[in-house]
């Protein structure tokens, strides 16, 4: 499946919870959107929903969400279709630039919710997605733990150190992504202060549906290359995860796949 960047279509205008303007995930220009069908969907559900994902989040400069149903169907706690748009969004310091996300065939204990119980989810269901990220909104990424960590555990065994410089972090770690393929320049702080420069220059592509390869990888410690000591690198992303599309374009990558969220 190839995708044309020009169809990942975001909707970035103003709009309140429940609107009918909503991410196109696949539908042909022109489909009339569903009715709606459902007031407890628009006035109640979509606005509760809006919330919760705003109290879960640090920032978001836009969020929409639109639930879609009957209220017989919701009633009995099932939901055919959830769909979630949001832009500017930072999760745990992950700096989001376009998120799209839709979610079929859900259910939940809506009954039980209603007699005080938590509300949870029944069944696994399905998410398709499509997730965009800006340079800059990576490197700012870049600034926090969770993927400061996550990129020195990866990039530091690949390195010619001694085990007590494999103690060590990455610093001001800056991407630059080009088409089909990223560069990373850091920092390595070594003893008594000494600043190494490190560049990881590699292709990105998918293996599987759950593998992403860094492929030919090139890395270069204090300017000498180590490209030949380096074999290509998989991240597997577990038998949940489908990557449909990855597409690395100057200043941006582009994502779209599926997820399976369990109950």
């Amino acid at each position: 499946m190839t995708v044309d960047r020009n169809s990942l279509l975001f909707d970035n205008r103003a709009g309140a919870a429940g609107a009918a303007e909503t991410p196109n995930l696949g539908e042909e220009p022109g489909t009339p959107p569903p009715s709606q069908g459902s007031r407890i969907a628009s006035s109640v559900l979509s606005p509760a929903v809006q919330l919760l994902l705003r109290s879960q989040v640090q920032q978001v400069d836009e969020l929409k969400v639109k639930i879609e149903g009957s209220d017989r169907q919701i009633f009995s706690g099932a939901i055919p279709k959830v769909t979630v748009a949001a832009s500017g969004a930072v999760y745990k310091g992950l700096h989001l630039t376009e998120v799209a996300l839709e979610g079929c065939g859900i259910r939940i204990n809506l009954g039980q919710a209603l007699k005080g119980k938590p509300l949870r989810l029944l069944e696994s269901i399905p998410v398709t997605g499509v997730l965009r990220l800006s340079q800059a909104d990576l490197n700012a990424s870049l600034k926090a733990p969770l993927l400061a960590d996550a990129l020195s555990e990866f990039l530091l065994p690949m390195l010619p150190l001694t085990d007590r410089e494999k103690s060590l972090k990455l610093e001001n770690s800056q991407i630059t992504i080009e088409a089909g393929k990223l560069t990373l320049s850091a920092t390595l702080l070594g003893a008594g202060g000494t600043q190494i420069p490190v560049v990881l220059r590699t292709g990105l592509r998918i293996a599987s549906g759950r593998e992403l390869v860094f492929e030919a990888p090139e890395i270069e410690v204090d300017l000498e290359l180590k490209s030949s000591d380096v074999n290509d690198f998989k991240i597997d992303f577990g038998q949940e995860v489908e990557i449909e599309d990855l597409i690395l374009s100057p200043g941006e990558i582009v994502c779209r796949g599926s997820i399976r969220v369990l109950p």
